[in-house]
C-alpha cells in the first residue's frame, strides 16, 4: 500500500475540509442567530473571489510582499462583510417576520442580482488569480510533493475555529449570538436590541464567506458559477454538523473533506452522491445533525401559514376558472408560440399546484420537489427512447416513477419538522440528481436524453395543448377534491398541531407520508407531460433551480389559496418571457421581480386581490 500517497490525499481532504469550514461558518452563525436559510451565502463567497483577484494583483505590483497578498484577503472579505451589511439593512431587516420560505426565495433573488452584476462588471470569462508570494513552492512529503499554500489552508480553518470560539465564549457579541442560537424571542424579551445583533452577525457571516472565497483565487479562477457550486456543500456541512453548532460545522467539514478526497478513488462513479448521502443518512439518525439541538418549538413547521378554509369556490371565482380554461383552450386560434407557452404554463402549474399540496395544506415544506417532476420525466423518457414504447404507457409511468420515489423518500423526509424536514428534501432531491447526472450509460448524463416525442396522433402542438389542458385540469381538479376530502382536512390538522392531532387518534406520520407520495406523483405526472412536449430530458430538470421556480410561483401566487398556484405560474411565467427576450440581463430583472413580490405581496396575488375584494365590499 502507497502510505504516502494515501497521506497526501488525506492532507489534500483536510485542505478541502478547511476552506469549507471557513465558509460553511458563517452560514451556521447567520442561519443560528436570524433563522434565514441564506441562499445568498454562497455570493458572498463568489463576491470576494472577484474583489480579491482584482485587489491583490493591484497590490502585489506595488510589493511582493507575501504581508501584501495577505492585506488584500483580509480587506476583500471586509468589504463582503459590508455587503452583507448592505444586505440585512435593505432587504433581511424587512423580511424577518414573514415565513421563512419568503426568506428564502427573498435571498434567491439576490442570488439571480449578483449574478448578473458580476458579469456586468467582471465579464463572463474566469480570472485567474495570483499564487502567494512566498507559499508557490512545493514541500516534499514522505516522497510526494505537496503545495506549500495546500498546508495554509490545512492551518485556516482550525484557526478560525480558534478566534471563533475566543469571539463566543469571550466577547458580549458572542455570547448574544450563542443566547440568540438558542432563544431568540427570549433575547429580544430581555432588552437586546436585535437589529445591531443582526447586523453584526450578517456582517460576521459574509466576511467569512468572502474570506473562503479570496484564500480560493491562487487555487480556483474567479468565474461566476461559484456561488451555486460551493452553496450546497455548504448546506451540507450546515445541516451535517447542526443549524447553529459552529463546532459541529468544523467536524462536518472534515467528514465531507475526506469523503471527497478518498470517495473519488473508491466509488468514481457516485462521487456526487456520497456527500448528500451522508447528510441524509446523518439526518435519518441523528434528526439535528451532529452537534445541534431541536428547535425552540420543535413541532413549528418552517411555513407557520397555509390554506385555511378551502371553501368552494364562489359565483365569481368560477366565471374566472371558466374564463381561464376557456382562454387555454383558444390559444391554438393564436400563433404556435402561444400555444408552446400556454402548454408549458399548465403543466408547470400542475406541479406547482401539488406542491401546494404539501406545503399549503399539510405544511411540509419541500425545498427539492423538482425531483419528482424530473423523475417522472425520466421515467417517461426512459420507456420511449430505451424500450421503444409509445407515448400512452409511457406517460402512465411518469406518475408512478414520481410517486415511487417520494414515497421512498418520504418515508424517512416525514419523521423530521421544520428546517431540518426542508433540508433532508433537497438531500434526496441531490442524490437523485446526481445519479441521474453521473449515470451516463442510462441518463446520458449531462446530455440527456432526445427523441422523446409523443405518438402520431398527438404530435400536433395544438392537439397535445389540449391533451396537456385535459390532463392537467383532470388533475388538479382531483388534488382540489382530495384537499377538500376528510384526508385533506386531516392532513391540515397535522399541520396546525401535530401533538393535538396524534392524540386523537390520527396517525399523523401516515398521513404525512401519504400526502408526500401523492404530491410526488402529480408533480412526475407533470413531468412526464414536460418531456413529450420538449421532446428532450436533461438533468436539470431535477435542479435546485427549478425547485426554487416551483417555490417562485406557489408563493407569488399565494400558499392560502387552493388556486393561487394555478395563477402564480402563469404570472412568474408570463414575467420570464417578457424579460428574457429584452435583455441578456434577465436575471437582474428577474431578481428585482421575486424581491419585489416578497415585499408587496405577501400573502401573493390571490392574497393580494381577496384583500382588494373585502376592501371594496
Amino acid at each position: 500500500m502507497q502510505w504516502d500517497f494515501l497521506l497526501v490525499q488525506s492532507l489534500s481532504g483536510l485542505a478541502s475540509a478547511s476552506s469549507l469550514f471557513v465558509i460553511a461558518s458563517g452560514l451556521t452563525i447567520v442561519f443560528g442567530v436570524t433563522r434565514i436559510v441564506n441562499f445568498a451565502h454562497g455570493s458572498f463567497y463568489m463576491l470576494g473571489a472577484y474583489i480579491a483577484v482584482t485587489l491583490v494583483p493591484w497590490l502585489l505590483e506595488i510589493d511582493r510582499s507575501p504581508w501584501l497578498f495577505f492585506v488584500g484577503v483580509l480587506v476583500s472579505a471586509l468589504a463582503v462583510g459590508a455587503l452583507g451589511v448592505a444586505m440585512e439593512v435593505l432587504l433581511l431587516r424587512r423580511i424577518y417576520r414573514v415565513p421563512e420560505l419568503f426568506q428564502l426565495l427573498a435571498t434567491f433573488g439576490v442570488v439571480l442580482i449578483v449574478q448578473d452584476l458580476v458579469l456586468l462588471v467582471w465579464g463572463p470569462v474566469d480570472i485567474p488569480g495570483p499564487r502567494a508570494p512566498g507559499l508557490r513552492h512545493g514541500v516534499f512529503i514522505l516522497d510526494q510533493r505537496f503545495p506549500a499554500y495546500e498546508l495554509f489552508l490545512i492551518a485556516v480553518g482550525p484557526a478560525v475555529l480558534g478566534l471563533l470560539w475566543l469571539l463566543m465564549h469571550r466577547t458580549r457579541f458572542g455570547v448574544l449570538i450563542r443566547a440568540a442560537t438558542q432563544d431568540r424571542e427570549m433575547v429580544g424579551a430581555l432588552g437586546v436590541n436585535q437589529a445591531m445583533l443582526f447586523t453584526g452577525t450578517l456582517f460576521l457571516g459574509a466576511a467569512l464567506a468572502g474570506l473562503g472565497g479570496a484564500l480560493q483565487i491562487p487555487r480556483v479562477s474567479a468565474n461566476s458559477q461559484m456561488d451555486l457550486s460551493i452553496i450546497t456543500e455548504a448546506f451540507v456541512v450546515t445541516v451535517i454538523g447542526g443549524m447553529g453548532s459552529v463546532p459541529g460545522a468544523f467536524i462536518a467539514a472534515l467528514l465531507i473533506g475526506q469523503l471527497q478526497a478518498f470517495g473519488v478513488l473508491i466509488f468514481p462513479k457516485i462521487t456526487l452522491v456520497l456527500v448528500f448521502l451522508l447528510m441524509a443518512v446523518v439526518l435519518v439518525v441523528k434528526p439535528w445533525g451532529l452537534l445541534g439541538k431541536p428547535e425552540a418549538a420543535a413541532g413549528r413547521v418552517v411555513l407557520p401559514e397555509g390554506i385555511l378554509d378551502p371553501r368552494p369556490l364562489d359565483a365569481a371565482g368560477r366565471v374566472l376558472a371558466a374564463v381561464g380554461i376557456a382562454a387555454v383552450l383558444a390559444l391554438p386560434l393564436l400563433d404556435a408560440y402561444a400555444v408552446k407557452v400556454g402548454t408549458e404554463v399548465l403543466i408547470l402549474a400542475l406541479a406547482a399546484f401539488s406542491l401546494n399540496f404539501l406545503v399549503g395544506n399539510g405544511g411540509i415544506v419541500s425545498f427539492g420537489h423538482a425531483a419528482y417532476f424530473g423523475l417522472g420525466a425520466y421515467g417517461a423518457g426512459l420507456l420511449v427512447v430505451k424500450a421503444g414504447l409509445p407515448m400512452e404507457p409511457a406517460l402512465l409511468a411518469a406518475p408512478i416513477a414520481g410517486g415511487a420515489f417520494a414515497a421512498l423518500f418520504g418515508f424517512f423526509v416525514v419523521r423530521l419538522s421544520g428546517i431540518y424536514l426542508a433540508m433532508l428534501t433537497l438531500a434526496f432531491a441531490q442524490i437523485a440528481y446526481a445519479v441521474v447526472f453521473q449515470w451516463v450509460e442510462v441518463t446520458g448524463g449531462d446530455n440527456g436524453l432526445v427523441g422523446v416525442w409523443p405518438s402520431r396522433w398527438a404530435a400536433s402542438r395544438e392537439v397535445y395543448h389540449h391533451l396537456v389542458a385535459a390532463v392537467t385540469v383532470a388533475a388538479i381538479i382531483l388534488l382540489r377534491r382530495v384537499i377538500h376530502a376528510p384526508f385533506g382536512a386531516t392532513l391540515r390538522a397535522a399541520r396546525d398541531s401535530a401533538q393535538r392531532a396524534d392524540a386523537i387518534g390520527v396517525d399523523v406520520r401516515m398521513h404525512r407520508w401519504l400526502g408526500f407520495t401523492l404530491a410526488g406523483a402529480a408533480a412526475g405526472l407533470a413531468g412526464g407531460l414536460y418531456a413529450f412536449s420538449k421532446g428532450s430530458i436533461d438533468p436539470t430538470l431535477l435542479g435546485i433551480p427549478m425547485s426554487v421556480d416551483f417555490l417562485s410561483m406557489l408563493l407569488l401566487g399565494g400558499i392560502q389559496s387552493v388556486l393561487g398556484p394555478v395563477a402564480g405560474t402563469a404570472a412568474f411565467h408570463a414575467a420570464k418571457d417578457f424579460f428574457m427576450p429584452l435583455t441578456d440581463h434577465w436575471r437582474l430583472f428577474l431578481g428585482l421581480s421575486i424581491i419585489a413580490m416578497v415585499l408587496v405581496f405577501p400573502r401573493g396575488l390571490a392574497g393580494a386581490w381577496d384583500t382588494l375584494r373585502r376592501r371594496r365590499a
